[in-house]
């Protein structure tokens, strides 16, 4: 008998149990998939210094030692305001351009409790070119420097190896070379990562951005790469025919072709520092 209501409160206890929503964590394991933002943020109070850093193209020659002797070079920091939101801050030597954003998580990508097929975030970003003007002596506005920018990321983790995500994206220059050339523009951003071990992925990201649009001589931007974890770290390798780090030049301005081996290497490097501990650590 006592066997008997035993048996009887432990099952009890599991038809008690509540089903909670579990989140899915790690869709990608960086802030950006190659050069574009992927969905993920730092976490809250957490200050991500990243790197990003361009030879230039492979087919310069042994004068340049293949793109070895000269570079671009991009420093960042992003900070996690708290889990869902984060703001960040660079400066390229590109155009010697500033350039900020704010990323929002909308939906994160659940099971259990509450399903949810999708993470979806927001990006919205401005870039500023610091260039001297082609002609100081006419009235130049510093409007027509900068650059927005407008997308949403919508990514799925379809297992633990392999995650997509897709990235309309919306583009607005203040200024454009001639009448032709459309100041508001839209461009569709396609990227994922393949787990190969425990530490490395393969990761790629290509952005579509309709010809009709501009008169500037450009291609679309395809970017292929490794990402590396080491501890506090993730390391990453790429290749790409776009050599620019912010989102106006590489998706609307990369002038270069895989076909005519007009490719550049590079890396991104990003260190996480830890500023506010959690609530349950203090």
């Amino acid at each position: 008998m006592l066997g008997l209501k035993a048996q009887d409160s432990l099952l009890s206890l599991f038809e008690d149990e509540k089903p909670v929503t579990e989140y899915t964590y790690a869709t990608f394991k960086a802030t950006r998939l190659v050069y574009g933002h992927s969905v993920e943020n730092p976490a809250e109070g957490n200050l991500l210094f990243l790197i990003q850093h361009n030879f230039r193209a492979l087919n310069s020659g042994i004068y340049e030692l293949f793109g070895l002797d000269r570079a671009t070079i991009r420093l960042g920091l992003e900070y996690g305001v708290n889990d869902n939101i984060s703001i960040g801050f660079g400066r390229s030597t590109w155009e010697k351009t500033y350039d900020g954003f704010a990323k929002v998580k909308l939906l994160r990508q659940s099971k259990n409790l509450r399903n949810m097929p999708i993470s979806v975030a927001y990006v919205g970003a401005v870039a500023i070119n610091s260039l001297h003007w082609a002609d100081p002596d006419r009235k130049n506005y510093f409007s027509a420097r900068v650059s927005y920018i407008n997308q949403f990321l919508i990514a799925r983790k379809f297992s633990s190896d392999f995650s997509l995500q897709l990235t309309p994206t919306i583009v607005h220059k203040n200024l454009v070379p001639t009448l032709a050339d459309k100041n508001l523009s839209y461009a569709v951003g396609f990227g994922g990562r393949y787990k190969l071990s425990q530490r490395i992925s393969l990761n790629a990201e290509y952005f579509y951005y309709p010809e009709d649009q501009t008169t500037i001589q450009r291609t679309d931007v395809l970017s292929v790469g490794f990402d590396i974890e080491t501890g506090g770290h993730v390391f990453q390798l790429h290749i790409s025919n776009g050599n620019a780090m912010f989102e106006r030049a590489f998706i609307t301005e990369t002038p270069g072709k895989w076909t005519k081996g007009d490719l550049f290497f590079g890396f991104n490097i990003s260190r996480n520092f830890v500023l506010k501990k959690p609530e349950a650590f203090r």
